[in-house]
Parts: structure tokens; C-alpha cells; sequence
């Protein structure tokens, strides 16, 4: 009589066993990674398998490994904590994954990301736990130095900051302080650049008895380059005698004319074909006593008188920007004003101020909110015409610096 396992079914489904066997050792023989198994009923853990993925990713034999706990592969640059996850994960019989400083048999480093998976019976008990290892030392490296770049690149942004924060401290310290104390005159101005340097600038300053100055000029472009000229402008037109272009004669005592100041600033400015800058410039004069202003307005937009009664005007100009032309021909304007009338100087700035739907904030709103806010006092006027133009580009800022000055006569 024949047994059971001698019966041709038994012997059949016993070879097929067999075969799935040697197909998943082979596969495991085969695969590019490392795959260990270890046994946690034994002492120590040890491990019972190694795959030929494991010997070429450390440089250890089967042989010189099986039987032995993997931490043959620490080193004295192995983080401690991830050690700790690790043991953390076979102590409680849980799934862990991690990248782990890890050394080959010649003692060459090499990072290691290490999944530790534990394999249960039908029970439900922990038999064995798999390792698998993949050399993801290059892409460690890789982020490291990307890190460093960005630490780098941070750091430099810092200081690239507080260099341009220091820088625009000492703009705003070219604008006046405050406006100037003298009988029969109101001045008030806003100052909004559209990034941390600014290529608008603006002053006033007595240059004379009962004569004032004030000017508004604009940079092409923004940031560093346009802020550099701005200020060197500035200092041009500071009122301090000797290196001023505000005065005829290195003493202070004779003022120079409007149309002159443009002509000088035009030579000593010319058009830089390297860096495609120019400037815009309103200047103008104002005699208290005779109650007029006297300006050149190059490439500038033009002053806008508000009179005490009536509806505002834009005067006319011509001239082009400063260093455009080599020999321009700048013309003056002259405005005789009343008791209580107002003059705007202004960049361009305020007009092309952008909405979220792409719509200018325009001339007409502009001139429409002067006339409206013309019975408050001067300096409310200046700040209702900000916020006016702030609420109209929403949530997005201005795309160009704004800057305006006013001024009101025997006020």
C-alpha cells in the first residue's frame, strides 16, 4: 500500500512549493538593494540571510555576517537618535524607515536608508524582521548642498537686506524734516516708494528772502540704480552753497533760475547708453512777496494749481528729461496765484497706479479728489489722496514709487 505523501497530487503540489521557494530566493539573490533577515527568537537578534545586494552595497561576505547583529555597521559618526528609532521599532514590533550614517568593511562611509519590516507567523508572532538598504549617499550629499545653498543664499539675503534697509535710511534722510517755517506758506508732501530704494525724491528749501524752492524729480526704473541717481541728483540740488546747482555763484547769494538748474543738471547728467537711465524733474521757484512760482518741468508731468475757488489746472509744459537730449530746449512756466491757492507737484507714479482689474487710477480721479478735498487742510488733502490711490490698487501695491508735494500761499 502507498502512503499519502507517496500519491502523485502530494508529490506534484511539493514540487511547485519548491520552486516558488528557489523563485523568491533568487529574487532576493537578484535584487539591487540589500535585503538581510534577522531572527528575534534568537540572542542578540542575529541576522540568517544576506543577499548578494547586501555584500556589493558593504563590502561584507554572507559569510562574514550571518550570525551576527547588523550594528557591525555603525560607525562613530552613526547618529544616536536614529539608532534609538531603530531599536525603538524591533522592541515594539512596528514597521521603521530611515537614513542612517552607515560604514562599509573598508571603513568608508555611506548613507544608508534602512526600512526594518517584522514578518509574523499565522499567530500573529513576530519571526523574523526583513532589512532592505539602498546607497542613497549621493542623494544626500546632493541635499546637503542644497542646504548649504540655501543657508548661503539666506545669510546673503539677510545682509542684502540690511544693506538696503541702511541705504533707504539714508534716502529718507535727504527728504526734508519738516516743512519749512515761513509766513504765508503751508507745505506737505508724501513720500511712498514702491520698493525698499526709491528712484522719486523731493525737497524744499528757502534759497533767498521770501524765495523758496521745491522740486519733485523721478528716476527711470527702480531699486539700487534708480535710488543712486536719485540721491546724486539731490546732492546737486541741496541748498548748500559751493556744490549746488540751486545757486549761480559759490556763495549762496544769487539763486539760479529754473530753466537754469535744468540746463546744468542736463550737462552734468547726460544719457547713459550702459545703464538706459534718465531723470524727470519739476523745479520751480516761488517769491512769497509776489505770489507767483516759476518752474521748468522736463519730461515731468506738469504742476496742477487748485485755487481756492474753482476747479483745479494742469499747466502746460514742454522740455524733455534730463541728459536726453545734448543741448534741450527747456522753457519756464509761470503761475500767478491768489490768496489760498494750492500747487501740486507730483510724479507719474499716482496716475499709473494699477487696480486688480488693470484699471489707472488716472488724471481725472486725481484732479476730481484735489478739488474734492480742497476745504480740508492742506496736509489732509495730501493723506486722502494717498489713501485714495492705496484703496484703489487693492490688494497688490503700487508698481511705481508715489510722490507728491504741495504747497498753499498766504495760508
Amino acid at each position: 500500500m502507498k502512503s499519502a505523501a507517496d500519491t502523485p497530487g502530494k508529490s506534484l503540489n511539493t514540487k511547485k512549493y519548491e520552486e516558488q521557494l528557489l523563485l523568491k530566493d533568487r529574487a532576493l539573490s537578484a535584487a539591487a538593494e540589500g535585503i538581510t533577515i534577522s531572527d528575534p527568537r534568537l540572542p542578540d537578534n542575529p541576522l540568517i540571510y544576506a543577499n548578494e545586494g547586501f555584500e556589493r552595497l558593504t563590502g561584507y561576505s554572507v559569510a562574514d555576517v550571518i550570525g551576527r547583529n547588523c550594528r557591525f555597521l555603525q560607525g562613530p559618526d552613526t547618529a544616536a537618535e536614529t539608532v534609538d528609532v531603530i531599536r525603538e521599532a524591533i522592541r515594539t514590533d512596528t514597521a521603521c524607515t530611515v537614513q542612517i550614517l552607515n560604514y562599509r568593511k573598508d571603513g568608508a562611509p555611506f548613507w544608508n536608508r534602512l526600512s526594518v519590516t517584522p514578518v509574523r507567523d499565522a499567530s500573529g508572532v513576530v519571526t523574523n524582521h526583513i532589512g532592505i538598504q539602498s546607497d542613497i549617499t549621493a542623494q544626500k550629499e546632493a541635499e546637503d548642498e542644497l542646504q548649504k545653498a540655501k543657508k548661503e543664499l539666506e545669510s546673503a539675503n539677510a545682509h542684502m537686506r540690511q544693506d538696503l534697509e541702511a541705504a533707504a535710511k539714508i534716502q529718507r534722510a535727504l527728504l526734508p524734516e519738516k516743512p519749512p517755517e515761513i509766513p504765508g506758506l503751508k507745505v506737505s508732501w508724501a513720500f511712498r516708494p514702491c520698493q525698499e530704494l526709491a528712484g522719486d525724491i523731493l525737497s524744499v528749501f528757502p534759497v533767498a528772502p521770501d524765495l523758496v524752492a521745491l522740486y519733485v524729480l523721478d528716476v527711470s526704473g527702480h531699486g539700487v540704480g534708480a535710488s543712486l541717481l536719485s540721491v546724486a541728483v539731490s546732492r546737486m540740488l541741496s541748498p548748500v552753497p559751493g556744490r549746488s546747482m540751486v545757486f549761480e555763484d559759490s556763495k549762496g547769494t544769487r539763486p539760479s533760475t529754473p530753466v537754469q538748474v535744468a540746463s546744468r543738471l542736463n550737462t552734468h547728467f547726460p544719457f547713459d547708453e550702459r545703464t538706459s537711465q534718465y531723470f524727470t524733474l519739476v523745479y520751480g521757484l516761488l517769491d512769497i512777496k509776489k505770489s507767483t512760482f516759476q518752474y521748468v518741468a522736463a519730461g515731468h508731468p506738469p504742476p496742477i494749481v487748485v485755487p481756492k475757488d474753482g476747479a483745479p489746472l494742469i499747466c502746460e509744459t514742454s522740455g524733455p528729461p534730463i541728459g536726453i537730449l545734448p543741448e534741450p530746449n527747456f522753457e519756464e512756466g509761470l503761475i500767478d496765484l491768489g490768496a489760498g491757492d494750492r500747487v501740486v507737484l507730483y510724479t507719474d507714479g499716482i496716475m499709473e497706479a494699477e487696480s486688480e482689474e488693470g484699471g489707472y487710477f488716472g488724471q481725472d480721479r486725481f484732479t476730481n479728489n484735489l478739488r474734492a478735498t480742497r476745504r480740508v487742510p492742506l496736509e489732509d488733502s495730501v493723506n486722502s489722496l494717498i489713501t485714495r490711490v492705496t484703496k484703489w490698487c487693492g490688494d497688490s501695491s503700487p508698481q511705481d514709487d508715489i510722490t507728491l508735494l504741495a504747497f498753499e500761499v498766504n495760508a
